[in-house]
């Protein structure tokens, strides 16, 4: 008799402890998605001075991925730590960029904020012919051959003679009804004028596209979760080499960057608007590529990568600003290179970018680079 009751007294008291764990658990749950009243106790009732020391301290000391997930992790505590941590990443500048933004890569928002003012973010491209599409990955380590964190992707459609390039956060799901979905880069049938859009507005007040092609549609329907639109945030323009003169290719890019003020954006730029697309971009920042030198013993034309480049391609550039609103005047340096992009294996390219270009811009720019340009060629 006494082990039987010894039996279930033990039963009794496993039971009762497993469901005080999972009362327990719950409520942690809860508290995790930021229910509303599993905040008034624990992580949640943190003294605002206090939490915000905290989650500052942690975000100046991890300051490059993988430890930067630790800034991640701090936001998915609740919704409290969520807000505060998003302020603080917005708010808070480093000793590289003085600008207000920090340029740090943290949550999907910062891949449209201006990257850093001194050290360019380092990137590789990865290139998949058999599906069209292509990979963005922040660089790691200084080797190409390591993948690195993913950042975007984007797959190429052809309609009819244009070509599209939907660019996604989720490398799984390409299409513009995709909640993933961040913007997109469309051609003309020569494949020497490209348009940006994004999937947000650029500033307040801003209208979508309302040319057809630009409209955003799901497999099956409009998605009810993201605007039904696109908005034009930039151009980028090769010129013709109709005398099929030697030299690499010559483009000129009309960005919308996000510190910029408030314009309109110069539409249908062809050849003979290269010159009025430099001088009419009043809140724009205009790059143009850097013009390569002529070397004599090795027979061909060669600008200085840093390493970062290890193949010659036709598709290596280098952009400076001409036109720099982020820069007292708006005067450009035309000296420091803000994006380059170069092969460095058969299906991998480096991409280099720093302020005033976003990622998601300077991604959309080394796109146009694919593909063959008998024009420009």
């Amino acid at each position: 008799m006494s082990l039987r009751r010894s039996f279930l007294s033990r039963r009794f008291s496993r039971s009762f402890n497993n469901q005080n764990r999972n009362e327990r658990n719950g409520v942690e749950s809860g508290r995790l998605v930021g229910e509303s009243g599993g905040e008034s106790d624990g992580w949640g009732s943190m003294l605002p001075e206090l939490l915000g020391e905290i989650i500052k301290r942690v975000e100046e000391s991890e300051d490059r991925w993988p430890q930067r997930q630790n800034v991640v992790a701090c936001a998915c505590v609740c919704k409290k730590w969520r807000e505060v941590t998003k302020d603080i990443v917005k708010s808070l500048p480093n000793n590289n960029n003085n600008n207000g933004s920090s340029g740090k890569i943290t949550f999907p928002s910062c891949l449209k904020q201006p990257g850093p003012r001194d050290l360019p973010h380092q990137c590789l491209i990865k290139r998949n012919k058999k599906t069209s599409t292509f990979s963005l990955y922040l660089a790691l380590t200084p080797s190409f051959t390591d993948k690195g964190k993913f950042l975007l992707a984007a797959r190429r459609y052809r309609h009819g003679v244009h070509t599209e390039y939907i660019i996604s956060l989720d490398a799984d799901d390409l299409s513009q009804g995709s909640n993933a979905y961040v913007g997109k880069l469309s051609s003309d049938f020569l494949g020497t004028n490209f348009t940006i859009y994004d999937s947000q507005p650029p500033h307040s007040g801003a209208k979508p596209s309302s040319s057809r092609a630009s409209r955003r549609f799901a497999s099956k329907q409009i998605s009810p979760q993201v605007p039904a639109g696109n908005f034009e945030v930039g151009q980028v323009s090769y010129k013709f080499n109709l005398l099929k003169s030697r030299g690499p290719r010559r483009m000129v890019c009309s960005l919308k960057c996000p510190v910029s003020e408030e314009t309109t954006i110069v539409k249908n730029v062809d050849n003979s608007k290269m010159m009025q697309l430099e001088s009419a971009s009043s809140g724009f920042t205009v790059l143009r590529n850097k013009a390569p030198r002529w070397h004599e013993h090795l027979q061909c034309w060669c600008l200085n990568f840093h390493g970062r480049v290890t193949v010659a391609s036709v598709k290596n550039f280098q952009l400076v600003a001409t036109m720099d609103q982020s820069q007292p005047g708006g005067k450009g340096d035309e000296e420091t290179v803000l994006l380059q992009f170069g092969k460095v294996g058969d299906d991998t390219f480096s991409m280099d970018y720093r302020q005033p270009l976003s990622a998601f811009q300077a991604f959309a720019m080394c796109l146009t680079s694919f593909g063959t340009k008998l024009a420009c060629e």
